[in-house]
């Protein structure tokens, strides 16, 4: 699919985008070849506006999908609770809340704890402006879960607005 199609087909056949906020490393497109700079140049010609974030940073890391997957695929849940916004959605295993962020480490903590993490592959990806979603397969404690990530921007910073793990 070229840079072109997945913006006529997905971004605004299927998804109906308007505007599309990414990062300058975004890539899409057959072999990546569609870039942050297409999307603001050629976005117009079907209708949508482009902005693209500017690099977010915690701990010195840079905030991306990757880094998301290392911290779930290693259990590192002082790492992956740096981008908790300070308040939450949590669902694990059917139980749900709103927590803090220090409520949502531990809750997730708890849960690493009796289902150690060994692999974390992100199937699915999303976003509009100022929001990201992911969906991927967790193996953990000899079993296979279902998370969902919900991230949204706000004064140009990505925090985790809504984790979900579930079994498959």
């Amino acid at each position: 699919m070229t840079p072109e199609e997945f913006i006529r087909d997905v971004a605004v056949g299927r998804l109906g985008a308007v505007h599309i906020c990414e990062g300058k490393n975004f890539r899409f497109g057959a072999g990546r070849s569609g870039d942050s700079d297409y999307l603001l140049t050629e976005g117009g010609k079907f209708g949508i506006t482009a902005h693209i974030a500017s690099a977010v940073y915690v701990d010195g890391e840079q905030v991306s999908s990757t880094a998301i997957r290392e911290k779930l695929a290693s259990g590192n849940v002082e790492a992956l609770s740096a981008w908790f916004a300070d308040n939450l959605e949590i669902a694990v295993l059917a139980r749900e809340s709103d927590a803090s962020r220090a409520q949502a480490r531990q809750i997730v903590k708890s849960f690493f704890d009796t289902y150690t993490p060994r692999s974390f592959d992100i199937t699915h990806t999303a976003g509009r402006a100022n929001m990201k979603y992911a969906l991927g397969n967790l193996k953990a404690g000899g079993e296979t879960f279902v998370v969902t990530i919900f991230m949204s921007c706000k004064d140009n910073t990505y925090k985790i607005q809504q984790l979900k793990i579930e079994r498959l």
